[in-house]
């Protein structure tokens, strides 16, 4: 029964680029140590993986005081070929349910066809309006945002 334990634990569903998004939508807030804690990784990896998706275009920060506050892009595409159509919003939107009570935490709005727009509201709660003076050049989620159902 060990060798099936050990068998399941070789791979799983999601990267760990797709678990630190995630826990950045959740609290676009978040300290490295704490994303590094939540998704079993070094910080020194959630770094890299941060740089990364910085690099590609799906997220960016802003420094306030001593901490970092993190900006998810919504409307951008998946990467790879194989996923094309999906929006990070839509997978985030899936991503973010919570387990087992049927319903889901707020999740990315799709971004509107007439362009970009921010996007400042977290958990269903207004966000702190510091997006609306951001340069809006893509439609960037400050955390879970609502969005249509």
């Amino acid at each position: 029964m060990n060798d099936a334990t050990a068998a399941e634990r070789q791979w799983t569903f999601l990267t760990n680029h797709a678990r630190v998004l995630v826990q950045i939508a959740r609290d676009p807030g978040i300290r490295v140590r704490d994303i590094a804690t939540r998704c079993l990784l070094t910080e020194r990896a959630v770094q890299r993986i941060i740089t990364d998706l910085e690099q590609a275009g799906y997220l960016s920060h802003e420094r306030r005081g001593r901490t970092n506050h993190y900006s998810v892009l919504a409307g951008k595409q998946l990467r790879h070929p194989a996923d094309a159509g999906p929006t990070v919003a839509e997978l985030l939107a899936t991503l973010l349910r919570a387990p087992g009570d049927g319903q889901h935490h707020p999740a990315p709005a799709v971004p509107e066809p007439a362009g970009p727009r921010s996007v400042d509201q977290v958990d269903g709660q207004q966000g702190d309006g510091l997006s609306q003076n951001r340069p809006t050049g893509a439609d960037r989620l400050d955390g879970a945002v609502s969005g249509a159902q």
